[in-house]
């Protein structure tokens, strides 16, 4: 997975009672296989996130 700043992280859920989460890329880290991302989430807080295999990227384009 590769996302860059500005792009939207969805991170689909594999319960039912969970809401699928989402969040905008304000920082790629890294490079390669070890890049991962500062996400401000919907919420409004920020994190540091590797993605796994249920995230997907939405283009800022």
């Amino acid at each position: 997975m590769h996302a860059k700043q500005g792009d939207q992280i969805v991170i689909e859920t594999q319960t039912l009672d969970a809401l699928r989460r989402h969040g905008e890329v304000i920082e790629v880290i890294g490079q390669g296989e070890r890049e991962h991302y500062r996400i401000r989430w919907q919420d409004g807080h920020e994190s540091i996130y590797f993605p796994g295999p249920a995230a997907r990227v939405v283009s800022a384009d």
